[in-house]
């Protein structure tokens, strides 16, 4: 065996090749952009080795990919929501089924924009007797299905990419509940436990569903932590409980214990 092929066969374990890409990506944090030379001299592998992790990272939102190398993601811009819809799709529905399990029948509840909460829509669908309101097309269509749902959709602006409705008559209709349950996703979770997203308006309305939600649970796979994004939403300690599919780096996991936030892993 070559040496370039013993190092390709050994370092792409799938222990390996995520210490690697954890790795890869702090190298990015810290320095905002490296090239695929530097990096595959530093992990002794082969170039084509680090284009691959650099395209998985890329898929997942945590950098984006240029010629010759790979920088910070944009904070200011998100991943394409045909593209949300595949990325960690797998972890997205453990995280769906292990939140579902935290809802009662004949709950009430919000939830709002994004790719997971359509998966979670779908693990609540066999529930009895839930009330949701909703400012998520995709998520009252699935629910719907249910004849013992009760399905309420805000009113305002509906945005053609992912079926979100967003605006101020949104945020006015949320303000007359009080639900039992509060679900949103997000975008980033800073190590500090600021929660981050990319669209002000959006941000508004989830803000409104925290307010008026007598428990917030967060529903977020692992490529949100420490992923960067502009807008601030609140901090992890006004919800709950959060939801997710890995144990969150240590700084993170303290932040929430400070603060008595419960922490799912859905196995």
């Amino acid at each position: 065996m070559k040496t370039n092929d013993r190092l390709i066969a050994n370092d792409d374990r799938p222990s390996g090749m995520k210490s690697r890409q954890a790795e890869i990506l702090e190298l990015v944090r810290e320095q905002g952009f490296v090239t695929i030379e530097a990096l595959s001299r530093q992990f002794d592998v082969t170039p084509q080795t680090i284009r691959r992790d650099i395209n998985s990272l890329s898929r997942s939102g945590q950098l984006h990919r240029y010629h010759g190398g790979a920088g910070i993601s944009s904070s200011t811009e998100n991943v394409a929501y045909s593209e949300r819809k595949v990325i960690c799709l797998k972890e997205k529905q453990k995280i769906a089924r292990a939140l579902a399990g935290l809802i009662p029948d004949q709950a009430s509840l919000f939830i709002n924009i994004g790719t997971t909460n359509e998966e979670v829509a779908r693990a609540l669908v066999n529930h009895r007797r839930l009330r949701i309101i909703t400012n998520n097309l995709n998520v009252a269509s699935i629910l719907s299905r249910n004849k013992d749902f009760e399905v309420i959709v805000t009113g305002g602006l509906v945005r053609s990419r992912d079926q979100g409705i967003i605006g101020e008559a949104t945020i006015d209709f949320i303000r007359q509940f009080k639900v039992d349950y509060g679900i949103i996703g997000i975008s980033g979770v800073d190590m500090d436990g600021t929660l981050l997203d990319f669209d002000y308006r959006e941000v508004r309305v989830a803000r409104a569903i925290m307010d008026n939600s007598r428990q917030v649970l967060l529903a977020a796979d692992h490529t949100k932590f420490g992923r960067n994004a502009m807008v601030r939403l609140g901090n992890v300690q006004e919800i709950t409980a959060l939801v997710t599919d890995r144990t969150p780096p240590a700084a993170l996991v303290e932040v929430l214990t400070a603060f008595e936030v419960e922490l799912h892993v859905a196995r």
